[in-house]
């Protein structure tokens, strides 16, 4: 079972509807549900940050390679002409988040690396 936190589900809902017809990839980060107010199973993460694209570019161009982002539990990925489904082009993750227009709460599902 994934969570996510629902002000941090909101955010990426708007930044990949803000990007389309572009997609989107940002990498998410956990906190442990024993550090949060909430009823969940003591040993349940909880995707509670996001690591924005773009950030970091002039590393990026001066290295050849992302060190501005440090490694993450997650990722967001926007597919804008679909599919709701893992593709072999995803970054895996132990946890993906994909998302499709219109980018709203029946448009966005949680997939482990087998594509479940």
């Amino acid at each position: 079972m994934a969570y996510i936190t629902r002000g941090l589900l909101t955010a990426l809902l708007e930044l990949g509807a803000d990007r389309d017809p572009d997609s989107v990839t940002a990498s998410l980060d956990v906190t442990p549900g024993s550090d949060l107010d909430v009823d969940l199973p003591p040993d349940a993460s909880v995707f509670t940050d996001v690591y924005l694209p773009d950030t970091g570019g002039s590393v990026t161009a001066v290295f050849g390679m992302d060190l501005s982002t440090p490694g993450a539990a997650g990722r967001f990925v926007t597919h804008p002409e679909g599919p709701l489904a893992l593709t072999k082009r995803d970054d895996l993750h132990e946890v993906v988040f994909v998302a499709v227009p219109p980018y709203d709460d029946d448009c966005v599902g949680a997939f482990d690396r087998s594509g479940e």
